[in-house]
């Protein structure tokens, strides 16, 4: 086995800090272009594009995002080939956006950076979650969101220092040679290695990675767990993908349909109209000049951040249901105030109204880092029955991008032509979330899958059911004849411990 990092924490921290980078360059792919369309000499450059334009330029990127999704190459490739793939494209899609000079070679290249990003997104989760012990992946979770945010940040903070400005575009350039050249250094994932036959490999990448030997207990019960995870992925491999919509017993079509849906609420609140306009939106509709739109945004970005920490630690508490529906209300309060405060911005002491609504944003930002942005990533594995979860999780991720390369392409348009009623779209489809959750998206925090399972398969309201089943276990203790007992028994226990 071949590593540069030696073994145990120091392998561990060099294979996280690998993933760190490649989210730091995700974020950055993400709202580097926030600033660039500001960007006079860009504008005139590409020949004053229109607003419909504007919205395919930047909203292609998430279309080649989707079009690099890793279905086909992920396990011809091992994993650190793939990951050399990926940002190999990323580079040539940099250098391809940084020598455009027309419109077309502009989109190709932004396609080309965002297959990329399709398929380090895919890899990079897989490669770094096989050297964090389980008990350790909740604190990892953190990290990956404080990166991806840090990339954000920078894209749009960067352009406002006077040295670096001219080079924002070609940084994304450096970050991927620099995950070229850690990779050189690490070992290959040994699920990937368990799955093409080479056991003996992947036994001695755990022991490194662990730093214990291979007859160590803990070794032992992780390779079984692979081994197990891989002949479920073997068996659910050769099922058609069709069959994972059929509506059986346990309703993987319904669970499947959910995920969809949930992944969609992760996008159409309006969040990328902030991720990948927030400059032009401070500029157009807030009518702020100099580099003060490109800061404020930067420091925008440092709230969702901020927000991402609380779900690492309290979202099993808080609940998946919950911190839906009350961040959903939250979003929507805070863009009714936004385009309440907007419309005013050509009235008397329209600069002051248009000015507070910047707290808004930062409101939003908060509040999406705390809740809708963390659920749908937790909440997506958890409701699919596990034979369907690596397809039902693709479809999920699918909708995640198709609807992202949606609001994207459209947001110029809208705030562009509609100005501040485009925020009360954002404002309905948030408060359309909360009885949309409310009513069809059942609890699965501190369930297990047999649980989840069980409220499917009984019939009748999944929500209820679901409710039912934890006022019980928290009532009487966690039983394994449960599935026996049906509604009005659970009713009765719950009433009578009430």
């Amino acid at each position: 086995m071949r590593s540069w990092y030696g073994r145990g924490k120091s392998l561990q921290k060099a294979v996280t800090a690998c993933c760190l980078v490649a989210f730091i360059l995700f974020g950055y792919d993400q709202g580097v272009f926030s600033n660039i369309v500001t960007n006079e000499n860009w504008i005139k450059q590409f020949n004053y594009p229109n607003d419909s334009e504007e919205g395919i330029i930047v909203s292609c990127y998430n279309l080649g995002c989707l079009l690099g999704l890793n279905f086909f190459v992920g396990e011809h490739l091992d994993r650190r080939k793939t990951m050399w793939l990926a940002m190999a494209v990323v580079i040539v899609g940099a250098i391809l956006q940084t020598t455009a000079f027309t419109v077309p070679h502009l989109v190709i290249g932004r396609i080309a950076t965002g297959a990329g990003t399709g398929i380090k997104t895919s890899t990079k989760c897989a490669k770094g979650r096989f050297d964090a012990a389980s008990s350790l992946q909740k604190s990892f979770s953190p990290l990956w969101e404080s990166s991806l945010h840090t990339g954000s940040i920078s894209a749009c903070l960067i352009p406002t220092v006077p040295l670096l400005g001219v080079y924002s575009s070609r940084f994304r350039s450096f970050f991927a040679v620099f995950v070229i050249v850690l990779v050189f250094g690490l070992p290959e994932s040994p699920r990937w290695l368990m799955n093409h036959g080479r056991e003996r490999e992947a036994v001695d990448v755990l022991c490194a990675v662990y730093d214990l030997e291979e007859h160590d207990d803990f070794i032992v019960k992780e390779h079984r767990a692979i081994q197990s995870a891989l002949e479920l992925d073997n068996f659910s491999s050769k099922k058609s993908v069709w069959k994972i919509f059929r509506n059986d017993e346990i309703k993987t079509g319904q669970r499947v349909l959910l995920a969809w849906g949930m992944q969609l609420m992760n996008q159409v609140g309006g969040i990328n109209m902030i991720i990948y306009y927030i400059p032009t939106v401070l500029q157009d509709n807030v009518r702020l000049t100099g580099k003060l739109p490109s800061i404020l945004g930067g420091c925008i970005e440092v709230m969702f951040m901020i927000g991402s920490l609380l779900p690492a630690f309290m979202l099993d508490r808080m609940g998946r249901r919950r911190t839906m529906m009350i961040g959903s209300f939250g979003l929507g309060v805070c863009m009714l105030m936004i385009a309440a405060l907007l419309s005013q911005v050509n009235e008397p002491h329209g600069k002051e109204y248009a000015s507070a609504s910047v707290a808004f944003f930062f409101l939003y930002m908060l509040i999406h880092g705390m809740s809708i942005n963390s659920v749908p990533w937790v909440y997506v594995p958890e409701i699919l029955p596990l034979e369907a979860r690596t397809k039902g999780t693709a479809i999920g991720v699918s909708s995640n991008w198709l609807w992202n390369f949606t609001i994207v392409m459209i947001t110029p348009v809208i705030i562009n032509r509609i100005q501040w009623k485009a925020y009360l779209i954002f404002m309905v489809t948030n408060f359309i979330f909360i009885p949309v959750v409310y009513f069809f998206y059942p609890e699965t925090g501190n369930l297990r899958l047999e649980d989840v399972d069980l409220i499917l398969s009984r019939g009748g309201d999944p929500v209820k059911q679901a409710r039912l089943l934890a006022a019980e276990i928290k009532v009487n203790g966690r039983i394994e004849s449960d599935d026996n007992l049906d509604e009005k028994e659970i009713e009765a226990v719950v009433v009578e411990h009430a």
